[in-house]
């Protein structure tokens, strides 16, 4: 069986974390499948889902390592095709994804004890963020 959720979320802009976690245990629970995976996914090109310890210094240390492998101000060919200045949200985003899948048993999502679920906004302005949540098992 597939049940599947679709969730939003505002952000601040660019390294705004959100954790996620227990919006996907509630649809685990809410679909009443005992076994299988929960799939995240979020729309659009400028936002991303990973796991981290949801914890200030853990997501801090995240977001200055984006800003040394993805610069903000650094010069991206994307700015000279569209006119804008969010290349290092795209480049960012691709590196990082757009989907994470999670197990689940008896009912409960498999993460260890210090890894939540986070959607991470990676676009320079905030934005209204719509996820997908597929829950699949049995």
């Amino acid at each position: 069986m597939i049940v599947t959720f679709d969730r939003h979320l505002r952000t601040r802009g660019q390294g705004d974390t959100h954790d996620i976690t227990e919006t996907v245990a509630a649809a685990v629970t809410e679909s009443k499948l005992a076994a299988g995976v929960a799939v995240v996914f979020v729309t659009g090109s400028t936002a991303a889902v990973t796991t981290i310890e949801f914890e200030p210094g853990a997501v801090a240390d995240f977001a200055a390592l984006l800003e040394r492998l993805v610069p903000r101000h650094a010069p991206y060919k994307h700015h000279e095709r569209w006119g804008d200045d969010n290349g290092s949200s795209h480049v960012r985003a691709a590196l990082l994804g757009p989907s994470l899948s999670v197990p689940f048993r008896a009912g409960k999502l498999t993460l260890g004890t210090w890894q939540q679920i986070v959607l991470v906004e990676l676009d320079v302005e905030p934005r209204e963020r719509a996820f997908v949540i597929q829950v699949m098992g049995e």
